[in-house]
C-alpha cells in the first residue's frame, strides 16, 4: 500500500515534471489554435488565412511570386514557412500553419526542458499571456528558431549561425541575437561560418529563381512604412486622435495592410524613425564596446545585450506589431537558461507585457482603432513597460563589472552534447 505522503509525491512530480510540463504545452497550444481558427469576429488569425495564403494562392494562380517577381515587405527566406504551410493546399493552409508552428515550438521546448524545466514552464506562461498571436504569424516561426540557435551556441556554433540567419531571413529581427552571440561567445567564426552559408544559399536560391534586386526590396519596402498605431513612437498622435486635437486621426493603410496614425508631423516623424533604430542600435554597441575595453568577459555581455538589442529593435520602431513582444522571449529564456537570478529579472515584468499586448490585440483592438481611451491607456502602459525594459538592459549593459570582479555569463552547455563519443 502506498503511503500518502509519497503518493502526493509521485502526483507533483507528474504534474510538475516533463509530463505535466508537455501537458500545459498541448493545452495552450490546442487553445490558442482553437482560438485562431475559430474568433471570427477579431480574428487573430487574419494575416495567415488572408494575407499569407492570399500570395500563395496568388502564385498557384498567375506564377508571380513575392519577393521573387516583385518587392516584398518580408525577407525572401519568409517564403519557407508560408510556402510549407502550402503543403496541403489553399483549404487546409490554417491548420498546417499551427501544425508547423506546434511542432517548431515543439522542438525548442524540449531543448528547454532538458536545460532548464523552469525557462520551459516560463515560456509556456509567455505563450499563454501573449495570447493567439504567439502562433498566428512569421514571428511564430523564428522565435523557436532564436530559441534554438541560443541553445546551440556553446556547444554547436554552426548550428546556432545557420538557424539565427534562417530566423533573419525569415523575419529580420534574430539578426539582432545573432550580432550579440558574435559578441558573447567563443566560437564566433564557426557562429560566422554558419550564419554565412545559410545566407549565401538563400541569396543563391533567389537570385537563380529570377529575384534580382527584389530579394533586398524589403528594405525599401519597410523604410516606406508611416507610423503605426500600436508603435510607442506613435503615442502623440494616438492620444490625439482620441482627444481629438489637431486633426490627427487612425486610418488603415491598404498598401501595407495595417493601421497607422495622421497628424501633424506624423509624415516627418516616420521618415526619421528608420535612421534613428540605426543609430539606436549602434549606440547599444557602443555601450557594448565600452564593456570591452573595460575588461568586461565577452560571455557576460551575452544576455544583457541580447536583451538591449532586441528591447531596441521594438521600442525604436514604427512598426508596432503586437507579435513583436514574441521576441523578447528569446534573450529572457536565455538569462533563465544561464542561470543567474539576475540575469532573469525581467522575466516576470514580460509576461506583464505580454499580457498588456494580448488585451490590446486581439481583444481591445476594435475599440483602439475606434479611439477609445480605454484601450489606448492600455497600450501606453505596454509601452511604458517596453521603454522601461530597455532602460533596464542598457543599465546592466553599462554596469557590468570586469572580468576579474565578475565570472563569465554563458550558456551551460546540454550535458547530452558534452559526452565523450
Amino acid at each position: 500500500m502506498t503511503e500518502p505522503g509519497r503518493g502526493a509525491g509521485h502526483s507533483r512530480r507528474i504534474v510538475t515534471g516533463p509530463v505535466g510540463a508537455w501537458a500545459a504545452f498541448a493545452v495552450v497550444h490546442v487553445v490558442l489554435g482553437a482560438i485562431n481558427l475559430l474568433d471570427a469576429v477579431h480574428l487573430p488569425f487574419g494575416d495567415v488565412v488572408n494575407v499569407y495564403r492570399f500570395w500563395m494562392d496568388w502564385a498557384r494562380d498567375t506564377g508571380v511570386l513575392v519577393g521573387i517577381d516583385t518587392t516584398w515587405v518580408y525577407p525572401v527566406g519568409a517564403l519557407l514557412p508560408m510556402g510549407a504551410a502550402y503543403l496541403l493546399g489553399s483549404e487546409a493552409y490554417g491548420v498546417v500553419w499551427l501544425a508547423m508552428v506546434t511542432a517548431l515550438d515543439a522542438l525548442a521546448f524540449g531543448a528547454l526542458l532538458r536545460r532548464s524545466p523552469a525557462a520551459a514552464w516560463w515560456w509556456v506562461a509567455f505563450l499563454a499571456a501573449l495570447g493567439p498571436i504567439a502562433v498566428a504569424r512569421l514571428d511564430a516561426v523564428t522565435a523557436p528558431l532564436a530559441i534554438l540557435g541560443l541553445l546551440a551556441l556553446e556547444r554547436r556554433p554552426v548550428v546556432a549561425g545557420v538557424l539565427l540567419a534562417l530566423g533573419a531571413w525569415i523575419k529580420v529581427w534574430p539578426a539582432a541575437v545573432l550580432a550579440a552571440a558574435l559578441v558573447g561567445v567563443r566560437r564566433r567564426l564557426h557562429l560566422l561560418a554558419g550564419a554565412l552559408g545559410l545566407s549565401a544559399a538563400i541569396l543563391a536560391a533567389a537570385l537563380v529563381a529570377g529575384s534580382g534586386a527584389n530579394v533586398l526590396g524589403f528594405v525599401v519596402e519597410q523604410g516606406s512604412r508611416g507610423l503605426q498605431v500600436e508603435a510607442p513612437v506613435s503615442a502623440l498622435w494616438l492620444w490625439q486622435a482620441v482627444l481629438g486635437l489637431a486633426g490627427s486621426r487612425i486610418y488603415y493603410d491598404t498598401d501595407i495592410l495595417t493601421y497607422q496614425v495622421f497628424g501633424p508631423g506624423a509624415f516627418e516623424t516616420a521618415a526619421v524613425m528608420t535612421p534613428l533604430l540605426v543609430l539606436a542600435v549602434a549606440a547599444v554597441g557602443l555601450v557594448a564596446a565600452r564593456g570591452l575595453r573595460r575588461g568586461v568577459e565577452p560571455g557576460a555581455l551575452l544576455v544583457p545585450l541580447t536583451l538591449a538589442l532586441v528591447t531596441t529593435l521594438i521600442v525604436v520602431n514604427k512598426v508596432g506589431s503586437p507579435q513583436f513582444v514574441g521576441w523578447l522571449a528569446a534573450p529572457v529564456i536565455l538569462g533563465l537558461v544561464a542561470g543567474q537570478r539576475a540575469l532573469g529579472a525581467p522575466a516576470v515584468p514580460v509576461l506583464g507585457i505580454a499580457v498588456l499586448t494580448q488585451i490590446v490585440y486581439p481583444w481591445a483592438y476594435g475599440p483602439l482603432i475606434g479611439a477609445d481611451p480605454l484601450p489606448a491607456a492600455v497600450l501606453t502602459a505596454r509601452n511604458l513597460g517596453l521603454v522601461a525594459l530597455l532602460v533596464l538592459a542598457v543599465t546592466a549593459l553599462w554596469r557590468l563589472p570586469a572580468a576579474h570582479s565578475h565570472p563569465a555569463t554563458t550558456v551551460p552547455a546540454d550535458p547530452a552534447l558534452t559526452k565523450e563519443t
